[in-house]
């Protein structure tokens, strides 16, 4: 007699088991670590991601940053999915290091893959992973310097940091001029690392090089009709509130006249109730009201009449920065003024910048509120020099909290891959294998950063390495030049919080990969007829 297999899950359900499973998460890994690895290091190349869905609607974006790429594509498979995360999180965290550690990852997997493949068990390569991490984070650590106790040599580290950054971005023929920018932006904000008071400004036109830091904070907005275009003292009531009369609004009623003299009376109520409204915004005893909303025609005269400039429709995140830098309060409600906190600044005005003109704010509460302004020649120029800012400022912001720097060009990769190297020799088993495989993977970002370069690859890694055997700690790749150079001279500085972040981050998305054996996918929810939607 025969039975029928017992079924759990239900007939739409997949699942993957033992070899398949690792098999499964193994290819997606690493065709994500494939996917971005030609970005790596100051010869990257860049991606061209086209939306052309009903929300993309054509959008373009030009980039070889790894965050922004591993959004963009919408993996499906779940160990991808993995990598995408971690690449989120190294962004949201420190704010660089979002390729190197993609690829560190996928290249520690891909070694992992072979030795699954000789029958080695993987809870005994997450243990040697684990001994050769924290071998590599104690030589990171004793290699790391740190120049704080002295401002002029700290400065210059921000600025070479600043340029190692930037080297690799867009903005790489202009990183002279770019790194002293935001070195200049990150030492206003004296040690807070409030990146909220840096306002960066997009503005297509000119070129790249007519990039500029204004002291103060500007605002992508006009002032309305007949409104003074400059305020000294200026009293600030920044507002997020409805300021439109054009519609009759009784929302939820129906409204039946039998003349339009009715109508035209239900009009002047409205007037009368925005009338009101005014009064109480002018009872605050403030020159200037900026407004997230828009602002209709007869509020907007009744602001000229009474001599206050008024801004409609800024957006939020522009409110919030310029209640953060005026010391003010964003209000809906204007019935106690007493108790609302204006926003102060010593001038307002109009500046040109390009063919717009934009309010700038002067003398701000909060002193360390700077702008950025950003030319370029297209849309997608400016944004990625945006991106390639927000990646410098991060870094620069993590340095001034952890002081601690590390020389760059591989020379850290290069110095944790022979110290796990060497841990290895003295381990007795299985685990041996993994950290020497462990320190293969790390030799992949060097040799990476070498292959887009289009040099030899092989000649350069085994150079790096008998330099540093040598005792050169300091050497490192040369990627102008194509050899083997001091980093120390050359200025080619890293952060070491994004190391350490890379190495953390890299060996625990690993470990969590490499624990799955079952990988069960749930059924899909039916479409139904009457909804529309799955």
């Amino acid at each position: 007699m025969s039975l029928n297999p017992i079924r759990i899950l239900k007939p739409e359900a997949e699942e993957e088991k033992g070899e398949m499973a690792r098999l499964s998460n193994f290819v997606g890994a690493i065709a994500v670590g494939d996917l971005v690895k030609s970005t790596l290091g100051p010869k990257g190349m860049d991606k061209i991601l086209a939306s052309y869905g009903p929300r993309g609607r054509g959008k373009v974006e030009v980039t070889n940053d790894g965050a922004t790429i591993l959004k963009a594509i919408g993996v499906d498979n779940p160990a991808a999915k993995i990598l995408v995360n971690m690449a989120k999180v190294q962004d949201d965290e420190v704010g660089d290091g979002t390729t190197s550690v993609t690829v560190l990852a996928a290249e520690l997997l891909r070694e992992a893959e072979r030795m699954i493949d000789r029958k080695i068990h993987p809870q005994t390569i997450i243990s040697g992973y684990r001994k050769a991490a924290s071998v590599a984070l104690e030589a990171l650590e004793a290699a790391a310097n740190d120049n704080s106790s002295n401002d002029e040599k700290f400065q210059k580290d921000l600025h070479n940091l600043a340029m190692t950054a930037l080297s690799s971005k867009i903005l790489n023929l202009h990183k002279e001029k770019f790194s002293k920018l935001v070195v200049d932006a990150v030492l206003r904000l004296k040690g807070s690392g409030n990146l909220s008071a840096i306002q960066v400004i997009k503005k297509t036109g000119g070129c790249l090089s007519d990039s500029f830091l204004d002291d103060g904070f500007l605002l992508d907005k006009k002032v309305g009709q007949f409104q003074p275009k400059r305020i000294e003292n200026a009293k600030i009531l920044i507002a997020n509130t409805p300021m439109d009369t054009d519609k009759i609004k009784v929302f939820g009623s129906r409204v039946r006249v039998e003349s339009v003299a009715m109508i035209a009376e239900l009009e002047l109520a409205e007037k009368e109730k925005m009338k009101d409204k005014v009064n109480k915004i002018l009872s605050h005893n403030c020159n200037v009201f900026v407004n997230r909303q828009l602002i209709y025609n007869y509020p907007e005269q009744l602001f000229a009449d009474a001599k206050i400039m008024a801004i409609e429709h800024a957006d939020f995140d522009g409110i919030e920065r310029l209640a953060l830098v005026t010391g003010g309060e964003i209000v809906s409600t204007f019935d106690s003024p007493e108790t609302t906190k204006l926003g102060e600044c010593d001038l307002i005005e109009e500046v040109m910048v390009g063919e717009d003109k934009l309010l700038r704010f002067s003398g701000v509460k909060l002193g360390e509120a700077c702008s950025i302004v950003i030319r370029g020649a297209t849309q997608q120029i400016v944004d990625e020099a945006e991106r390639s800012l927000h990646d410098a400022l991060c870094v620069l912001v993590t340095t001034v909290r952890d002081k601690r720097t590390i020389f760059g060009g591989g020379s850290a990769e290069m110095i944790m891959a022979l110290a796990v190297s060497d841990a290895a020799n003295k381990v007795v088993g299985k685990e041996s294998v993994a950290m020497e495989a462990y320190s293969r993977a790390l030799l992949q970002i060097p040799m990476t950063i070498s292959d887009n370069g289009g040099f030899d690859s092989s000649y350069l890694i085994t150079s790096l390495r008998a330099a540093h055997i040598e005792g050169k700690v300091s050497a490192g790749l040369d990627m102008t030049n194509g050899e083997i150079g001091d980093m120390g001279e050359s200025g080619v500085l890293e952060s070491f919080a994004v190391k350490r972040q890379m190495i953390l981050s890299a060996s625990e998305a690993t470990e969590v990969i490499l624990r799955v054996d079952d990988i069960i996918k749930a059924a899909p929810r039916k479409r139904t007829e009457d909804r529309g939607y799955c």
